[in-house]
């Protein structure tokens, strides 16, 4: 795979992304798709400046990485989007945990995505550590040094190289780092991270989200995708959606997933307390915030008020987010790239 290029990072400063990163930049658990964690990177931005990308395993870290495991050093190095990304202020919004939820939804609906995941992934044993693994990947690929992205998707093709699932329908044996899987996984992704934080507020105008998908092709290519053959543009993205439609069902092993991502354990004892209605009400809205289409394949009623209100809820999510203290939604990967930064020269807040 041709290494992607990164810009300078000494272009003429521009403000930084808001601050609001939940999970240090979107902790996502889809690493319950086939592709089992396999977040997609980012892609490089006519203003962007930096690499990024990092493994399934790779823990420079989310929220949990220890601070010694980031590398707030690296002069001028700001990874493959920069500071003056769209990904960088889509990726510093809080919300995106619920953005991650909907993709997982959303990807559960692909047969031999779902299939992939059944078969080779113990998510069910492990959630927890699974989504903090998946939001150190994302976090790092698009907030830690060009060093650690390439690394990271370096590790990531060769376990999923080794990857094997069968379609139960025909016996076949498919690969999970297939095209059209890791297609899918990247899309429904990257459409859930910019879909998501729009809807719950965030100032994106038209052109910034057909940027951020053109900027995402960086990603796609260090997951092993040939960057012309993703869509880069909100329209790119609604034509891809309407070609895979028809490979869509609700199949039992997406329907076990489904029911999983609504009501998991609950840690530390919580599953028998407020928490897990809290849980639920934000499950409930990533299922809301869902193409109409994809709910009807989980077999919901399509009611014209459902999606806008779980636009609401996840406003009101977004605000209580970004109330919290910085320290209760940031980490290592993110606060190094922020350091990074300030020493280029790019205001951070």
């Amino acid at each position: 795979m041709r290494q992607p290029t990164a810009r300078s990072s000494r272009t003429k400063p521009q403000a930084a992304p808001a601050n609001g990163g939940a999970l240090d930049a979107t902790a996502a658990p889809w690493d319950n798709a086939a592709i089992d964690a396999t977040a997609a990177p980012r892609g490089s931005a006519a203003n962007a400046t930096g690499r990024s990308v990092t493994d399934i395993d790779a823990s420079v870290t989310g929220v949990g990485a220890t601070a010694t495991e980031c590398d707030p050093g690296s002069d001028g190095d700001l990874g493959l989007f920069g500071a003056a990304s769209v990904s960088w202020r889509v990726h510093a919004e809080p919300i995106l945990a619920l953005a991650g939820l909907r993709a997982l939804y959303l990807q559960s609906l692909h047969p031999r995505a779902m299939w992939g995941v059944a078969q080779n992934s113990r998510y069910r044993d492990d959630p927890y550590g699974r989504l903090f693994r998946t939001g150190t990947y994302i976090a790092t690929v698009v907030y830690g040094t060009t060093a650690e992205a390439t690394e990271a998707g370096r590790r990531l093709r060769a376990i999923h190289s080794r990857m094997r699932a069968v379609d139960p329908r025909t016996g076949e044996t498919y690969r999970i780092d297939a095209p059209d899987l890791l297609r899918w996984v990247h899309v429904t992704e990257v459409e859930s991270f910019v879909t998501t934080a729009r809807r719950a507020g965030a100032t994106l105008s038209d052109a910034d989200v057909d940027a951020y998908y053109t900027e995402q092709l960086v990603a796609a290519e260090l997951v092993g995708l040939d960057p012309s053959t993703v869509p880069s543009s909100a329209a790119a993205v609604a034509a891809y959606y309407a070609d895979v439609r028809p490979e869509l069902l609700m199949t039992k092993e997406a329907a076990e997933s489904a029911l999983f991502l609504s009501a998991p354990p609950m840690p530390y004892k919580l599953g028998f307390t407020p928490v897990r209605l809290a849980w639920f009400g934000v499950a409930s809205t990533a299922v809301g915030l869902l193409p109409a289409w994809a709910r009807r394949l989980y077999g919901l009623p399509g009611f014209a008020t459902t999606g806008p209100t779980a636009a609401l809820s996840a406003r009101t999510l977004r605000l209580a987010l970004r109330a919290l203290p910085e320290r209760a939604v940031r980490g290592p990967i993110y606060n190094a790239a922020m350091q990074r930064a300030a020493a280029a020269g790019w205001p951070t807040h």
